[in-house]
């Protein structure tokens, strides 16, 4: 299984693609892609085509988002809720099956805890893919995030299907 991990922002979206074989995890490539500046439909677009290029290449089986949280800003909880729209579109266009997971969720399966620092997170995402150096924070959080799905998200392998998220546990 190839698992393409998205950390949405619409100035910088990190991704991570990771292999699972058996319970073993490798690394495949990670990155930014920035949207630049200008218009937000342009740069919605770029995320969106950067994506499906991403996808092409590497062939991923299956895609894993970081949800939203509310930012104190709701402007800027909606330009993020937009770029993590562009993100799905992507995987839903490529026909990839998309799972969602809480930041608490994705620092809970990969750091042990879900308030874990950013830099806890980047050197366990080193350690569990055995990198010679420490991601980016934003390539970091989508390997982070990618992580999380193939341990079985942050409930040992149950579906997530059909529950929400509320004060990041499952309802």
């Amino acid at each position: 299984m190839r698992i393409l991990g998205i950390d949405p922002g619409l100035r910088l979206t990190g991704f991570g693609l990771i292999e699972k074989s058996g319970q073993t995890l490798s690394y495949v490539s990670s990155g930014v892609i920035k949207s630049g500046e200008g218009e937000l439909a342009t740069r919605l677009g770029v995320l969106f085509s950067s994506l499906n290029e991403l996808i092409e290449t590497h062939q991923p089986t299956m895609c894993a988002v970081e949800i939203v949280f509310v930012n104190v800003n709701p402007q800027s909880t909606l330009l993020l809720g937009q770029a993590r729209g562009a993100a799905i579109c992507a995987a839903v266009h490529n026909k990839l099956p998309v799972a969602e997971y809480t930041a608490l969720q994705i620092k809970q399966s990969v750091a042990g805890h879900g308030k874990a620092a950013k830099e806890q997170v980047q050197e366990m995402v080193k350690r569990l893919l055995n990198l010679p150096a420490t991601p980016q924070a934003d390539a970091a959080d989508a390997l982070a995030c990618a992580i999380c799905h193939a341990h079985g998200g942050a409930l040992g392998g149950l579906s997530t299907a059909g529950y929400r998220v509320r004060g990041g546990r499952l309802v």
